[in-house]
């Protein structure tokens, strides 16, 4: 084993040796590891090492390596309850799979890696003590949530979440303004005129099937959309960043739009909601998942009121559906976007969740829900030319 490892540093700086240990990690691949580590750590093929084999091994080993790197390992020893450890779990570490966290962890020298939880640090400021919160409010496992607490500067922010936020309350605003309305800005004669919206005599303007999300049928449907893509969406993008989760949030977006025009072709459809389910559900799922990691506090309760509020606001859009239009024949807009979006969560969203800074093309399930996904939005696009005229469907009029 010690002649595969990496040689101890010379350099007496650690700023040098850190520098160093970081140009070897970029490139070491698995199979540098992999024969290596086969044998002495999993001789059985189990698929998982001892924790107190892999402590031996780290001790008699231990010199070969950067002191940095013994703490990364060493904390990985350490976060298991069960006694062993994932083989995988090792071998990405030791292959740079999760080159950002591993790599930061190394640099980042003046804080190493140990088995003391975040929740026992004290004397944090304000920002350090936000950081904290939002890893203990998405992330599983205690190396994760220190892995993001050292690298996470705030650049960028946030600013997905925060922006499709701030254009959807400024396009509602402008709305109550012009048709002088707040509360059902849906029941008004004229609200449908809007180009933003998904009619279904309209559809081939493809836009529609992502802009609806700007028009919100009033202040309640608004207000509770807003409410739970910041409390949900925002440490989410703080955690897993802004490519992720506005890839979950704009995947919702577009699967409810289309589910609407497969399972409820009359009605149009308007609001954030297929967005916001497809974070809030993933989130939820994840949790239930990881329940026993998770350590946010009250999360029982917390996810008792989170699927209380999803569901008024679904019931609330199930009401409105059925209710008595304000403009016939054409009926209110749909909610089987709320639909889409939860399924979008629960695939989709799930495994961006479950795998915080490791590459999702490594993992099979994400293939196989992005091609369903695929195959739905092919299969939606194909509905939409077709179905319409051999079903021979009586449409509502254009707006």
């Amino acid at each position: 084993m010690g002649d595969r490892l990496p040689e101890p540093h010379a350099s007496s700086s650690p700023a040098v040796a850190a520098s160093s240990e970081a140009e070897e990690i970029e490139v070491l691949d698995s199979e540098d590891v992999l024969p290596m580590a086969a044998e002495d750590f999993d001789p059985d093929n189990t698929g998982y090492i001892s924790t107190e084999k892999f402590r031996s091994l780290l001790q008699r080993h231990g010199s070969e390596l950067d002191p940095h790197k013994l703490e990364v390992l060493l904390a990985l020893a350490d976060s298991n309850s069960e006694g062993r450890i994932c083989y995988q779990d090792f071998v990405n570490l030791m292959s740079n799979k999760r080159s950002n966290s591993f790599r930061q962890a190394i640099l980042q020298g003046n804080r190493r890696l140990c088995s003391k939880a975040l929740l026992e640090e004290t004397g944090l400021s304000l920002s350090q003590r936000l950081i904290r919160h939002v890893a203990y409010e998405t992330l599983p496992r205690e190396i994760d949530r220190k892995w993001y607490y050292d690298s996470y500067t705030c650049c960028p922010p946030p600013w997905f979440m925060i922006t499709i936020t701030i254009v959807e309350v400024a396009f509602f605003l402008y709305n109550g303004v012009v048709l002088d309305r707040y509360v059902l800005q849906v029941s008004h004669p004229l609200y449908l005129k809007n180009a933003l919206l998904y009619h279904p005599q309209l559809r081939a303007q493809a836009w529609r099937y992502l802009t609806y999300i700007f028009m919100h049928a009033g202040i309640e449907h608004l207000g509770l959309n807003v409410v739970l893509q910041l409390l949900v969406g925002v440490p989410l993008e703080m955690v897993h960043g802004a490519a992720r989760i506005s890839f979950v949030y704009i995947a919702g977006v577009v699967a409810g739009s289309l589910a609407v025009s497969v399972a409820d072709m009359t009605a149009p459809v308007v609001g954030s909601s297929g967005g916001v389910y497809a974070l809030v559900s993933a989130h939820l799922a994840n949790i239930v998942m990881n329940w026993s990691g998770m350590k946010c506090q009250f999360k029982l309760l917390r996810m008792a009121v989170a699927l209380i509020c999803m569901s008024f606001e679904f019931g609330r859009a199930v009401w409105l559906r059925f209710h008595p239009s304000a403009y016939p024949p054409c009926p209110h807009p749909s909610f089987m976007a709320h639909l889409g979006g939860v399924m979008v969560g629960i695939t989709l969203g799930v495994i961006i969740l479950r795998n915080y800074e490791q590459r999702l093309q490594d993992q099979t399930l994400w293939w196989i829900f992005l091609s369903i996904y695929v195959i739905f939005v092919l299969f939606a696009i194909f509905w939409n030319i077709f179905a319409y005229s051999l079903l021979d469907l009586k449409l509502p009029p254009p707006p």
